[in-house]
């Protein structure tokens, strides 16, 4: 889904986005905000009401790993990696791990 494409959906769908920007989370910047909000449009038809929470909280692992550079087990990277296939971050900001920081200061010694 474009930025193109979640305008329009929320355009044609105005209760359902109404009720997806409750979501937000306050301290959500507008960009963080804006990625989340298409990873929970993208996936919200493949959650029934009482799996909301589910889908919100695998919203903010995506999130979280994008924006903040937080590790999760690799199952669930995985899955949340796969309901965000399309979606694009630009300037999304690059993380290492320690391992990758002390084998270049290694190199570097």
């Amino acid at each position: 889904m474009s930025t193109l494409d979640v305008v329009d959906f929320i355009q044609q769908n105005r209760a359902l986005a109404d009720q997806v920007e409750t979501f937000r989370d306050y301290c959500e910047n507008e960009k963080h905000w804006e990625a989340r909000r298409e990873f929970i449009l993208r996936n919200i038809n493949d959650f029934n009401e009482e799996q909301r929470d589910l889908l919100l909280s695998l919203s903010m692992v995506w999130a979280n790993n994008v924006f903040m550079g937080c590790r999760y087990s690799k199952e669930l990277l995985e899955k949340v990696q796969e309901m965000a296939e399309g979606i694009v971050v630009e300037n999304a900001p690059i993380f290492k791990t320690r391992d990758e920081i002390m084998k270049k200061q290694q190199v570097c010694s």
